[in-house]
């Protein structure tokens, strides 16, 4: 049985351990939910499926992972997309599910400042469980880590190379708790929590509707392996959809997840965001600059690897 309600982030009881108290039971509709804090369900999410990133569409693009969300149908599949952030300087927290109390519960994805505690979940493509690797903003403009990000066709000029530990996590884990990541926030990642949030863009919150209507995404119908994985942008199924992502992702695309072991992390959701802002997103200049080469893919036999 799925139980949605919602629960308060206490900082100082987080870093300690101990579980957030429910405040209220609310109703809450599949794609509302992936906005809301606590949604929780009874049943872990499945494996992450493999995947490689599509090409980068321009500058001033953030690669935000994919993630499994959960509706009335059960859990189904949001591909991992390139957005543009509300701001410049904001960095994306991936959402992630993390056990309290006997259910997984959803704590939904931001931006801010700072990229928060996601679970140590390995997303990969500079997600590799703490902070983000695969760029960052200088002078106004997002500098890309040409290690972890699929440049494609495009030419940018804000491009450095930071080799990204690669290891492999074999079991795909896609939640924070008993059988999954068991890591806790660092010292820093609870200091962001206090920082200002901001929610989901609109184009984000059509990507989450999308996906949410999409039966072809749902787990029980694809057995947890989604034909479409990821999107060159929000909302670009069908391109996605003619292209050819849900494959093996080479290493050198994947990051080292934090290390597993502790006491698993009681997760308590995240505290809600604040208004978003509307300042106007500053873009790199686009000069000529050689595309990043990516090797060609390869599995551990009996298995697929994972980005």
């Amino acid at each position: 049985m799925t139980r949605f309600r919602f629960e308060a982030l206490l900082v100082p009881a987080l870093a300690a351990g101990l579980l957030a108290a429910p405040l209220t039971a609310l109703p809450v509709s599949p794609a509302a939910a992936q906005f809301a804090i606590g949604l929780t369900v009874r049943i872990a999410p499945p494996a992450l499926p493999v995947y490689v990133q599509p090409p980068l569409p321009g500058p001033g693009y953030i690669f935000t992972p994919g993630y499994w969300a959960y509706g009335d149908a059960g859990y189904y599949w949001v591909p991992a997309t390139w957005v543009r952030p509300p701001s410049v300087g904001l960095l994306w927290t991936p959402a992630y599910w993390g056990w309290n109390n006997g259910v997984y519960v959803f704590n939904a994805g931001y931006w801010g400042p700072h990229v928060g505690f996601y679970g140590g979940i390995n997303y990969g493509f500079g997600y590799g469980g703490v902070g983000f690797e695969g760029g960052f903003w200088r002078g106004g403009v997002f500098s890309y880590n040409s290690a972890v990000n699929n440049f494609g066709s495009v030419h940018v000029t804000n491009v450095y190379n930071k080799t990204v530990v690669n290891v492999t996590n074999v079991r795909n884990v896609s939640y924070n708790g008993p059988g999954g990541v068991t890591a806790r926030p660092t010292p820093e990642e609870a200091s962001y929590m206090h920082e200002q949030h901001v929610p989901p863009t609109s184009e984000q919150a059509q990507h989450f509707q999308m996906a949410a209507h999409n039966r072809a995404l749902l787990a029980s119908a694809n057995g947890g392996h989604p034909a479409i994985t990821a999107t060159p942008r929000p909302g670009e199924f069908h391109a996605a959809a003619a292209g050819a992502h849900a494959v093996p992702a080479h290493p050198a695309l994947r990051a080292a997840p934090r290390p597993e072991g502790g006491v698993p992390h009681p997760a308590a959701a995240m505290r809600g965001p604040a208004p978003e802002h509307a300042m106007a997103l500053r873009g790199p200049a686009a000069q000529p600059h050689p595309p990043a080469r990516v090797a060609p893919p390869r599995a551990a036999p009996g298995r697929e690897e994972r980005k």
